[in-house]
């Protein structure tokens, strides 16, 4: 993250986070009622019903608050039922959320989760996330001495249409408010002009009606924190890498990589207007990538292939793309992919040296280079310069690149970067937060 100027004011950011699609992948009444009705031969009827309440309201088709008696009136839940919610939900965490952790640690205080769903459920899900109790704002539910659920607290704004901006109202934030959401409550907060941006968050589903109002379509909170350069578990969101799909490619190596959040793209045969864009390309048999198409691909970090597949190897470690052949079982060469661009490692690389790295903790600056004598001297020169504390390095060569890997704690500028990029033999910098 960069150092502000001396004289530059930062102004205190808010996040004002909605819970139900969004922190996490679900709605949970939803699920609330897959348990509760799980004996009842009419459950598929209700469920559907229940659903398409839940919709209604997110998609603004309906009030919040008649959504919520009717969703409610047909859960026939009780305590035991919220016990079962609440193991279900913590498995469902939405998954750039759940990277992120750290995120809601060091903004513990800005952070606030508000939401039309209730806190019996919500609390202890985002508890372990650093979430403030006083910072959690719901409804909350009405039980009778047998511990069914009977009601919700109807004084409470966050029943009403419109909660969600009333209870803005009554908070005073000192400073810039940002909300992210899936549903039209969500972008209320946005039209009542009480917030600064609106994030419709698309990581779990994505509504029209929501979107096409929004600041920003975000399909993770990666790209939320590196618009607001805010320091996240990776340092680029992977909704903006493009992976290029080039013939037949295992559909499990593709499907894993679309779960961990890369822009999976299709083309039937390479050329230079499909290449241009892609930061990770996997080829599938009898595909051929020539010097030329390579030599297109500016944005290319890491090519991944399943069998007999021509691929410029030299050139490829010349310009610092790493190589990744199919292990035994398709997801294998995903997982590889994956973990080279999440957190640096190349263990079975075809052209890299093989690095097996510790999960990121501050920091994470990757130097490829041409193996020549000096180039670690350098980089650690250029740290100690700018005064950082190097909390973990590593290094490992062969014939024709060295791979200098650096943990750092503390802030950099771009300058630091700019001496970084300009060492007499890099070929590569990639920084990670």
């Amino acid at each position: 993250m960069l150092r502000p100027s001396k004289h530059q004011i930062v102004s205190k950011k808010y996040f004002i986070i909605d819970f139900d699609s969004t922190f996490t992948q679900v709605e949970a009444l939803d699920e609330l009622a897959r348990i509760s009705l799980q004996d009842r031969p009419d459950r598929e009827a209700i469920y559907r019903k229940i659903e398409e309440y839940t919709n209604k309201a997110m998609e603004g088709k309906l009030s919040f608050r008649e959504s919520l008696a009717a969703r409610v009136q047909l859960l026939e839940a009780d305590k035991s039922h919220l016990k079962l919610l609440v193991k279900h939900l913590k498995k469902l965490v939405s998954t750039s959320f759940a990277r992120n952790k750290n995120f809601f640690r060091q903004h513990a205080n800005e952070v606030l989760i508000v939401s039309g769903g209730f806190k019996e459920f919500i609390t202890p899900v985002v508890l372990p996330f650093h979430i403030k109790p006083e910072n959690i704002y719901a409804n909350t539910f009405v039980f009778d001495k047998n511990g069914k659920i009977v009601g919700y607290d109807d004084t409470n704004p966050l029943s009403y249409e419109g909660g969600k901006v009333k209870l803005l109202q009554t908070l005073k934030l000192p400073g810039e408010i940002h909300g992210i959401g899936d549903g039209y409550s969500d972008f209320q907060l946005k039209e009542s002009g009480m917030i600064k941006k609106f994030y419709a968050f698309t990581e779990n589903i994505e509504r029209k009606s929501v979107t096409e109002k929004a600041d920003h379509v975000t399909p993770s909170l990666d790209e939320i924190l590196y618009i607001n350069k805010i320091p996240a578990a990776i340092s680029y969101p992977k909704n903006r890498i493009v992976c290029l799909v080039a013939g037949n490619v295992p559909e499990e190596t593709v499907k894993f990589l679309k779960k961990d959040g890369f822009a999976v793209k299709h083309t039937a045969t390479l050329d230079k207007s499909s290449i241009t864009e892609a930061g990770i390309l996997l080829l599938g048999k009898g595909q051929t990538l020539t010097t030329e198409l390579l030599s297109d691909a500016r944005k290319l970090k890491v090519i991944g292939y399943s069998a007999e597949v021509n691929i410029p190897l030299a050139l490829s470690t010349e310009r610092g793309i790493a190589v990744f052949a199919q292990g035994k079982k398709p997801e294998s060469l995903g997982k590889r992919i994956a973990r080279f661009i999440n957190n640096g490692d190349t263990v079975k690389s075809e052209n890299f040296p093989h690095i097996q790295l510790p999960s990121v903790s501050g920091h994470r600056f990757i130097h490829i280079h041409k193996n020549m004598v000096g180039v670690l001297a350098k980089v650690n020169q250029v740290f100690a310069a700018h005064e950082l504390n190097v909390t973990a390095q590593y290094l490992m060569t062969n014939e024709q690149i060295g791979y200098v890997i650096t943990d750092i704690s503390g802030q950099y500028d771009k300058q630091m970067l700019k001496e970084m990029k300009s060492i007499p033999g890099t070929i590569q910098l990639r920084f990670l937060y």
